[in-house]
């Protein structure tokens, strides 16, 4: 029989024992998350009834039915796709001048960033959603067309004689030694076609190469999943931002107004949740459902939208991490660049974060038509943030404050632009 049942041990939660599977505990917090949202979600029910109107939405993006001033932009934008590849011709032919056709870009540019904003705040019937979709659009063209000019500028600096046609340059297809052939590869200035110009507007990706990654085929049950998950999570978005945002935000303006600061801290605690929710919707249906969809489609071979973001544990790894296409042109077309022309990285990172709060603040103040800098100034203080959690917090406690920048100061922000808004447009009724 065995005398002795006790030996030297700790116990299971203290830190010296080196347990680390707390695969229950965590799915006890997920059951408590889903029974306290659950709570609220009915809560608002009882509260509200049922506030869901898809018909609504329409509303958002049309004031007039026989007026589509937002798509109309979207179509002009061809304009400038058609420019930027006629410039690079001439320019590959020798007709033009490095310098002149750096001038001509520039310009095109400067319009692209320009004429939409133009638009927006001289015609009345554009609608705020539709002036963010077609300023993001508008944002998108431009970070792509600037990398289309960077690569074929790098294309012509390595190519040694000059091209005097425009004939698509491939090299001859070879065999492998099964029989199959290999990809044809395309060289420059063969890539100068309007059909390779869209294929990379079309692309999830905002950095030009002359030869995508391919996919060997197109997965048509990994297409159709896609696709009734981007038709499933724009709906639930849209329903939650319905039931569960408008009624938050509408009962915030009081307290904001009377400067009712108790009050403003729980409304703002209030809409945390709900905004926190269908920004991670938003995620998955955007970096995962969306661009999955139309890198298959497109049989574009570079899947990687986002890593492992929600392992942060400092801010500078989140912003690196959760949107790769624009961490790729960040670095590609604006960090390196700077730090080859001699400036140190940290007033390079602070450029990188300047540049984002410049976009964060077009695409609200301008469909808004009104300027208040809170998006800027947010993502701004992203860089004393970083260098805050950086360089007091680490691990587990760097990562909860990472969370908890995101789950508050979302919200924050939406506060401040929906009260000016409500305020500049509708003060009488509040």
């Amino acid at each position: 029989m065995e005398m002795s049942c006790h030996k030297l041990q700790e116990s299971l939660l203290s830190s010296a024992s080196g347990y680390s599977n707390y695969r229950g505990i965590l799915n006890w917090c997920v059951v408590m998350l889903i029974l306290s949202n659950a709570r609220l979600f009915l809560e608002n029910l009882i509260k509200y009834g049922i506030l869901v109107d898809p018909i609504q939405i329409v509303s958002l993006f049309l004031k007039d039915p026989y007026s589509w001033p937002a798509l109309c932009l979207v179509i002009a934008s061809n304009v400038f796709v058609i420019v930027t590849l006629q410039i690079e011709r001439r320019m590959a032919m020798g007709s033009l001048s490095e310098g002149f056709g750096l001038l001509l870009h520039t310009i095109t540019l400067i319009t692209i960033l320009t004429f939409p904003a133009a638009v927006v705040l001289t015609v009345r019937s554009v609608t705020p959603v539709g002036a963010v979709l077609a300023l993001m659009w508008y944002t998108i063209l431009l970070l792509k067309l600037y990398s289309y000019k960077d690569v074929n500028k790098w294309s012509r600096e390595l190519c040694k004689a000059k091209v005097k046609t425009l004939s698509r340059s491939m090299s001859a297809p070879g065999l492998k030694e099964n029989g199959e052939a290999v990809q044809l590869v395309v060289v420059y200035p063969g890539n100068l076609t309007y059909k390779d110009m869209y294929y990379f507007l079309f692309a999830p990706t905002l950095c030009y190469e002359l030869n995508f990654p391919r996919s060997p085929r197109i997965r048509k049950r990994f297409l159709l999943r896609r696709m009734l998950e981007m038709l499933f999570f724009i709906q639930l978005q849209v329903g939650l931002i319905q039931q569960w945002i408008v009624p938050a935000i509408q009962n915030s303006m009081k307290p904001f107004k009377d400067m009712d600061y108790s009050r403003m801290i729980e409304r703002l605690l209030k809409l945390a949740v709900p905004n926190h929710l269908i920004w991670l919707i938003f995620f998955y249906w955007f970096f995962h459902s969306s661009m999955n969809f139309l890198a298959e489609l497109l049989q574009f071979g570079d899947r990687e939208f986002y890593r492992d973001w929600w392992n942060s544990e400092t801010v500078t790894y989140f912003w690196k991490n959760w949107n790769i296409p624009v961490h790729k042109w960040c670095s590609r077309h604006f960090y390196k660049p700077m730090l080859k022309k001699g400036v140190n990285k940290r007033m390079a990172q602070a450029g990188v974060f300047l540049a984002s709060a410049f976009f964060h603040e077009y695409l609200v103040s301008i469909p808004l038509k009104m300027f208040r800098l809170w998006a800027f100034m947010g993502m701004m203080a992203q860089v004393p943030l970083a260098w805050l959690v950086g360089r007091f917090l680490s691990g587990n406690y760097g990562n909860a404050a990472v969370w908890l920048s995101l789950i508050i100061g979302q919200p924050v922000a939406v506060l401040m632009y929906v009260h000016d808004y409500y305020i500049l447009n509708y003060e009488g009724s509040l």
